[in-house]
C-alpha cells in the first residue's frame, strides 16, 4: 500500500504556513502532507468581515473537497485527516457528514464546554458570552479578540459550543475510522477533561488510540504548548507513523494517559 497523504486542518486563526515544519517532518518519513488553507487567515485572501462570513459546515465542505481531490488524484493512496484544535472539531464533523478520510488524527482537540475547565471555567464562559455579542454588533469578531478576525457565524457557533457543550453539527454515530487522539501535557486550551469529552462524544473507543505527548519527550527547543508544538513536530510525526503501521498490521495500542 502507498504511503498516506496527510491533510492538516489548522487551528483557529493559524495560517497554513505555520505547519511547514510538520509537512516537512512527514515528508522526511516518505509520506505526503498538505496543510489546508485556513479561510480568512491566508496571505492575500479576504479576511472575515460583515460581508465575508462562513460557518463550521462551510469549513467541513472545504475539507470534503480536499479529500475528494486527493482520492481522485491517487485512488490507492490512503488519506489521513489531521485536525489541530478547532481543526479537530471541524474534521470530526467532516468524518461524520461527508465521505470520511481513511484515518483521523486529532491533536489539541476538545469539547470546549466551559465547565470542563478549572475554576468553573469562568474565563472560557466569558468568551462564550462576549464573542457572539461582538459578532452581532460588528458583523465579525475583530482583533485583538480571541480568534480575530473571525467570521461571525463560525465564531457564534463556537461560542454556543462553549456555553452548552453541544457541537454545531449533528452526531448521528461515532467516527468509525481508525483514530489517534494526541493530547498535549500541560495544554491549557485542550485540558484533559475537555479532551476526554471529545473522545466520549465523537469517537468509537474500539477504533481510537490515545497518546499523551509528555513534556519530557520533546526535542531540544520544543514544548507541548497548544500551538507551538508544531515548530518541532518530530515526536508527533513518529507517533502517527507508528500508529498507522499498527493499523495496517491489524493491531491497536492505547497508551495510558
Amino acid at each position: 500500500m502507498p504511503a498516506p497523504l496527510v491533510l492538516i486542518a489548522p487551528a483557529m486563526a493559524v495560517p497554513s504556513v505555520f505547519y511547514r515544519p510538520l509537512v516537512a517532518a512527514f515528508e522526511a518519513k516518505g509520506w505526503d502532507a498538505q496543510a489546508l488553507a485556513n479561510t480568512g487567515f491566508e496571505r492575500g485572501e479576504p479576511i472575515a468581515s460583515r460581508s465575508n462570513d462562513w460557518s463550521y459546515a462551510d469549513e467541513m465542505q472545504r475539507i470534503a473537497v480536499s479529500v475528494a481531490k486527493a482520492r481522485a488524484e491517487s485512488p490507492a493512496r490512503p488519506v489521513i485527516l489531521m485536525g489541530h484544535s478547532l481543526g479537530s472539531q471541524i474534521s470530526v464533523g467532516h468524518q461524520l457528514h461527508h465521505p470520511p478520510a481513511d484515518g483521523f488524527v486529532a491533536i489539541g482537540a476538545s469539547v470546549p464546554y466551559f465547565r470542563s475547565y478549572p475554576k468553573g471555567g469562568l474565563h472560557v464562559l466569558g468568551l462564550g458570552v462576549t464573542v457572539p455579542v461582538v459578532a452581532r454588533i460588528r458583523g465579525f469578531v475583530p482583533k485583538p479578540m480571541f480568534g480575530g478576525p473571525g467570521p461571525r457565524t463560525l465564531m457564534r457557533e463556537w461560542a454556543r459550543f462553549v456555553r452548552s457543550g453541544r457541537p454545531p453539527f449533528a452526531v448521528p454515530h461515532a467516527v468509525a475510522e481508525p483514530t489517534l487522539v494526541i493530547n498535549l501535557q500541560g495544554d491549557t486550551y485542550s485540558v484533559a477533561k475537555a479532551n476526554a469529552l471529545f473522545i466520549e462524544k465523537f469517537l468509537d473507543p474500539a477504533r481510537t488510540t490515545t497518546w499523551l505527548y509528555r513534556k519530557d519527550a520533546v526535542p531540544e527547543g520544543g514544548n507541548t504548548h497548544h500551538v507551538l508544538w508544531g515548530k518541532t513536530p518530530g515526536p508527533v510525526v513518529d507517533q502517527i507513523v507508528e500508529w498507522w503501521a499498527q493499523q495496517q498490521r491489524g493491531s491497536s495500542r492505547h497508551l495510558d494517559q
